[in-house]
């Protein structure tokens, strides 16, 4: 039985083919562009070595296939994922998942559950900016876990047709709303895990951009604090065993030189070694960031986040048992 389990997230930066136009002030990939920003992202995930990872930001699934095609780990890897709506006047992103496990039925989870919605008048008010993709992973043949991908709002402000952040007021608004549906995508992912997790009975790892901190409000309600404690997920850098503070650099996004942890991996009570279900521990928990300092023109504007969670073996529960 595989005693080692590593899940990653992977923010890619807007993985898309040459030529398409993303957005209004980002000019199209060229090809030789596209060559390198696909050569270093296959390098960075043979590097990254996971068994399951967690993509953000891809605007083409075949994009992503190519990317697998490159590498030396993951030609023969489970893809899942869904492009967007062929029809759309333009391109928008989604995620994906990757695994060298056995993966079985994915699917994204657009809409928000019953009693969750934005605010009247809202785009899209019961739905997900980009839909969280769950499958199941067969880790083991006796483990299976529920693996969630996510990628919630960004701090980008939401604008108005017409307003501009030169009014401060119309700045301040826009990013209320922006924050508004963060907040609103976090208490819907947050009764679709609980659901998941009291249907399934399965553990659970989410792997995403969470656009905020671990400890803010928004990750909070994801995280489930001061729910039952079956229910809650928990921050797999928190629950590490092994911390090494006199070299932890644990970031994955710089801003204006602020250095920050947006991108998590959270996991269920059964890879918490201090609760009493527990099948497993997170070992470490490690940062792919040089890329951020040294600038590439080709990389991602994210680190990435790796977690080695061990599975414990029969002997485990015994010793438990008898202490």
């Amino acid at each position: 039985m595989q005693q080692e389990i590593r899940f990653a997230t992977f923010n890619v930066c807007n993985l898309a083919p040459p030529g398409v136009k993303l957005y209004d002030n980002l000019l199209p990939t060229t090809p030789e562009e596209y060559e390198a920003k696909l050569n270093w992202t296959a390098r960075q995930i043979d590097l990254l070595d996971a068994d399951v990872i967690g993509f953000q930001e891809i605007f083409s699934q075949a994009t992503l296939r190519e990317v697998l095609a490159r590498s030396r780990r993951y030609r023969e890897a489970f893809h899942a994922g869904f492009d967007p709506d062929p029809a759309a006047m333009r391109l928008t992103p989604s995620v994906a998942l990757v695994s060298r496990l056995p993966l079985v039925s994915p699917v994204p989870l657009a809409e928000f559950p019953r009693g969750i919605e934005l605010p009247p008048g809202s785009r899209d008010a019961a739905r997900f900016t980009r839909a969280p993709l769950h499958a199941v992973v067969q880790a083991t043949p006796d483990v299976a876990v529920d693996v969630v991908v996510v990628h919630l709002k960004s701090r980008r402000p939401d604008y108005r047709t017409g307003d501009t952040g030169e009014d401060p007021a119309l700045y301040a608004l826009a990013c209320l709303r922006s924050l508004i549906r963060r907040g609103t995508e976090a208490a819907a992912l947050r009764v679709l895990l609980t659901e998941m997790g009291r249907a399934n009975r399965r553990p659970r790892v989410v792997l995403g951009d969470f656009n905020d901190v671990a400890d803010s409000v928004t990750t909070s309600i994801v995280l489930g604090a001061g729910t039952p404690m079956a229910d809650r997920l928990y921050d797999a850098s928190q629950v590490q065993r092994r911390v090494d503070h006199a070299r932890h650099l644990g970031f994955s996004s710089v801003h204006e030189g602020h250095y920050s942890t947006i991108d998590h991996i959270l996991v269920s009570e059964e890879f918490n070694a201090a609760l009493p279900n527990a099948i497993g521990e997170v070992l470490d928990v490690l940062y792919l960031n040089d890329h951020l300092d040294l600038e590439l023109p080709e990389a991602s504007d994210h680190g990435q986040v790796l977690a080695r969670i061990r599975l414990f073996d029969e002997s485990h529960g015994l010793m438990d048992a008898g202490m």
